[in-house]
């Protein structure tokens, strides 16, 4: 005989083992979101179909008959037998990727450190760091999001403030022993160097003795900085760890600048996608504990 014919009807059995779990017509009904009377319908069709009473019904009770309760135990595992081989058999969920533009420096120095957090709460999102010089257009859809350095006033996309930057310039140890009067002031070329024009304007410092040197990234900058090559402007959310081990150290008797300069997280207009949005949230709160 085919299998199929000694089969039940499937939606009945489903209604029968909802309502012998709960032992309520009511909550059956709200898990499998269909009305009791549609409920009380297909239990009634898997009675007939055995042809006998699985339920005792009370005014405002219910319980399993002895018959109810031995055909319930006998196809609970068999029902999480199938439940287990539908999820093995699902396809997982593609992951998605999300593209970040950023300037390699805070890629390196903040962001990387910290983004196995991301990936550990969020892991069907694949993040895609693409590191330039070049401002990536968000805009134009050459990346999902952007984090930007600087004070905010780009146009034609949705700017949020993460954290301001604190700036004082630092040199190593060595260097500041015996060159710090007239070494040369290391900037990176993906920056006008607009850094050093606001420090030097908040203390009056005249810097045009000092020759300048111009580097491709702000992460080749602090290298030359330990390695003795000049004075950098400081960074404190990025050389933090350089600070506290005493590599590199402040250059001149100035407290540190807290600066209207700092990091943005960029977005064209309009609505995120979700997994930018876990991004962007994640991204605050990381940066709101720092």
């Amino acid at each position: 005989m085919a299998l199929h014919k000694e089969l039940p009807p499937l939606l009945a059995l489903r209604a029968f083992e909802a309502v012998a779990r709960h032992l309520s017509f009511i909550k059956a009904a709200s898990e499998l979101s269909v009305t009791q009377s549609a409920l009380s319908h297909q239990v009634h069709k898997l009675e007939q179909h055995l042809g006998k009473p699985l339920f005792i019904r009370r005014t405002r009770a219910i319980d399993l008959t002895v018959d109810g309760q031995h055909y319930y135990d006998d196809i609970r595992p068999a029902l999480d037998a199938i439940a287990a081989a539908t999820r093995s058999q699902r396809a997982a969920p593609s992951p998605r990727v999300l593209r970040i533009g950023l300037l390699a420096s805070f890629a390196t120095l903040w962001l990387a450190p910290r983004l196995a957090e991301f990936l550990n709460r969020y892991p069907h999102i694949q993040v895609e760091l693409l590191p330039a010089i070049q401002l990536a257009n968000v805009a134009a859809a050459e990346v999902d999001l952007a984090i930007r350095y600087g004070k905010g006033d780009w146009p034609d996309v949705q700017a949020t403030r993460l954290m301001a930057e604190t700036l004082s310039p630092v040199c190593s140890p060595a260097f500041k022993a015996s060159h710090v009067r007239n070494g040369p002031l290391l900037m990176a070329t993906s920056h006008r160097p607009f850094e050093w024009t606001d420090w030097s304007a908040h203390y009056h410092v005249d810097l045009t003795h000092h020759p300048r040197v111009m580097l491709h990234d702000y992460n080749i900058v602090v290298e030359a900085t330990v390695a003795g090559q000049g004075i950098a402007m400081g960074r404190h959310r990025l050389i933090e760890r350089k600070l506290q081990e005493g590599s590199l150290v402040e250059a001149f008797d100035w407290p540190p600048y807290h600066s209207e300069i700092g990091y943005w997280l960029i977005a064209a207009q309009g609505p995120l996608s979700e997994a930018a949005e876990c991004f962007s949230q994640w991204l605050k709160e990381t940066c709101a504990d720092t």
